[in-house]
């Protein structure tokens, strides 16, 4: 049973997805993990810590961040992704980029997922893309892009917007014969503070479009300006969000901290393991 189908297969448990920036600046860990020896130490260990799904980021999606090259991405994701293959043959990987020359290669080179923060940058070859590899695609709401997503936020109706998005993308992904989409409601990617647990709320409803939902919350300014706390600060209130977001319906978890992610997802189960009606 390959990844995709066991993820929509009923009653499957949610997955933890485990975030590697390989950025100088990424808004949590950026330059953390620049040297080949720190990626790789710190792949090993969320592998240990019983990660389902590795995202590799080459360049930064923080609010404000700038483009960087092509060739930029291609020489800091694509050594990275070919030695991680290599020693983790089984791994899940799913490559975060918006450019379909980057999604291809990825493809070519062992990724099993292509994550896109920014469809609308290069949607017709994108979902091309998609299509004839048949790799599972994660579809994800931004409004702008990355450098002015959190300038100017404007909806004629928050909720209509963000599912009229999903509609219409997914619509033209299934007039290319192309079902394996997991919708990312895209949490901190134009959307205020009030929004984004708004969009908290709308997990079952976006769920009713017929695919996985996967909740990006971990670290995020949601939880910190809405704790008023520092970013550092964040990883009970990204707990707490991540439960919600599970109990909502999220299936994937997109995640800094593994081990507590997985914690988190095994008191879940047990709680629902042992449900008993009260008479």
């Amino acid at each position: 049973m390959n990844f995709y189908t066991q993820l929509i297969k009923k009653n499957s448990d949610p997955l933890v997805m485990g975030i590697l920036n390989l950025t100088p600046d990424s808004f949590y860990d950026g330059g953390i993990y620049s040297k080949p020896v720190e990626i790789l130490n710190r792949v090993t260990e969320m592998v240990k810590e019983g990660v389902d799904i590795l995202d590799i980021g080459a360049f930064s999606s923080r609010p404000g961040a700038s483009f960087i090259s092509l060739k930029e991405e291609e020489k800091r994701l694509f050594p990275t992704l070919l030695k991680i293959r290599d020693l983790f043959p089984d791994l899940i990987i799913s490559v975060d980029t918006y450019r379909h020359q980057i999604a291809e290669q990825s493809i070519k080179y062992g990724a099993n997922i292509i994550n896109d923060i920014y469809v609308e940058y290069d949607e017709l070859k994108m979902f091309q893309i998609v299509q004839k590899y048949n790799t599972p695609y994660i579809l994800m709401h931004m409004l702008g892009e990355p450098k002015n997503m959190q300038k100017n936020i404007q909806y004629i109706d928050f909720q209509h917007d963000i599912i009229d998005f999903f509609k219409n993308k997914i619509k033209l992904l299934n007039e290319l014969q192309f079902e394996k989409i997991i919708i990312d409601p895209g949490f901190g990617f134009g959307k205020t503070l009030q929004q984004n647990y708004e969009m908290i709320n709308m997990i079952p409803t976006i769920k009713e479009l017929g695919y996985p939902v996967l909740a990006g919350v971990s670290r995020k300014s949601m939880i910190s300006q809405g704790l008023e706390i520092n970013t550092e600060d964040t990883l009970s209130g990204t707990i707490a969000a991540n439960t919600i977001c599970i109990t909502k319906g999220a299936q994937i978890i997109r995640v800094h901290d593994v081990k507590e992610a997985k914690e988190t997802i095994g008191i879940i189960k047990l709680v629902d393991n042992n449900k008993k009606t009260i008479k």
